[in-house]
């Protein structure tokens, strides 16, 4: 929860999941309320869970302002129009410019935490060379599966903005069913 941190239920629901080693991806709920604060909210999941998260997209305003997410490793950003039921949207390539540093800062980061859990992109990492997009998207795959990493992303499951971006991950770096 953006405005409240992690909740009592969440807590007792991740140390079950740790102990049946289920892989996890999580999503920092309700980022359009009031007092919605979404690095304070990871900040709560490290300390309370201690989780090692991957942030995979960041919130495009808060509270009331929250419009949208940036999908960090794609380099796009997601635009939903109204406030129904979020069907309709935009997106477009790179980063908005007056967060383009900090997106800049946070994908370094979320690119480090990938390499770091793969011995061939960390050695392509150290060499100045980006790992592809396949290559680290793979990479988040397999360390997620092994509970080494938890990608993260902002969102509203009230008015369905960041849930797609959120079912694709699911896809993408959790185990077929």
């Amino acid at each position: 929860d953006a405005g409240s941190g992690v909740q009592s239920q969440t807590e007792t629901v991740w140390r079950q999941a740790d102990k049946y080693k289920v892989p996890r991806i999580a999503l920092v709920n309700k980022m359009d309320v009031l007092g919605a604060d979404f690095m304070a909210t990871i900040k709560d999941v490290h300390e309370k869970l201690g989780a090692k998260t991957a942030i995979m997209a960041l919130p495009l305003g808060v509270e009331n302002t929250f419009k949208g997410i940036i999908l960090l490793l794609e380099r796009k950003t997601i635009v939903w129009q109204g406030d129904e039921t979020g069907a309709k949207y935009d997106i477009t390539d790179g980063f908005p410019e007056d967060m383009k540093d900090q997106c800049e800062t946070e994908r370094g980061k979320l690119i480090e935490s990938i390499v770091e859990t793969d011995e061939v992109l960390i050695e392509k990492y150290l060499n100045g060379e980006e790992p592809s997009m396949s290559d680290l998207k793979t990479a988040l795959r397999r360390a997620t599966i092994a509970n080494e990493i938890v990608p993260v992303f902002p969102g509203s499951c009230l008015r369905n903005k960041g849930v797609q971006p959120l079912l694709d991950a699911v896809v993408d770096f959790l185990p077929s069913p």
